[in-house]
């Protein structure tokens, strides 16, 4: 085998190897057109607080809250509570985290033990998007 080839073989491995990883943290993108994932934290995991939270999007674009258009929105965390319906408004309070300025990480402190986070897209006047555009995980604070 000239040298050439095996250094061609080296890097088509190396490479497929890099293209076929998931994200950082281990969570993958929805298969559908549109969705929402947790790049961090991932799914299981055993975490200390604050609990460092990335948003991951896949077919939308983060808008700030205020601003209507199609296919645009902004992120909201949901901590140990279901969320509400499509269509209706997600509350603002200790357990609904809204981020409409546009940020698309944030650090959250939470109390030892088990949590569910669940992340929940929403137009600009924060009406949920609904089960397609949510996704959840569950973590272990220590």
């Amino acid at each position: 085998m000239s040298y050439r080839f095996a250094l061609f073989l080296v890097s088509a491995v190396a490479l497929s190897a890099c293209v076929s990883k998931p994200p950082p943290g281990g969570n993958t993108p929805p298969s559908a057109a549109q969705g929402v994932y947790f790049i961090e934290p991932v799914d299981g995991s055993t975490v200390s607080s604050p609990v460092k939270v990335k948003f991951g999007l896949k077919g939308m674009t983060v808008r700030p809250a205020g601003e209507l258009a199609e296919g645009t929105g902004h992120h909201h965390l949901l901590i140990d509570t279901a969320g509400p319906g499509q269509g209706n408004v997600i509350p603002a309070d200790g357990s609904h985290l809204h981020f409409g300025k546009g940020q698309t990480e944030t650090e959250v402190q939470l109390a030892p033990g088990s949590h569910v986070l669940k992340m929940q897209f929403a137009d600009g006047l924060h009406q949920s998007y609904g089960e397609a555009m949510s996704a959840s995980v569950r973590i272990t604070v220590r």
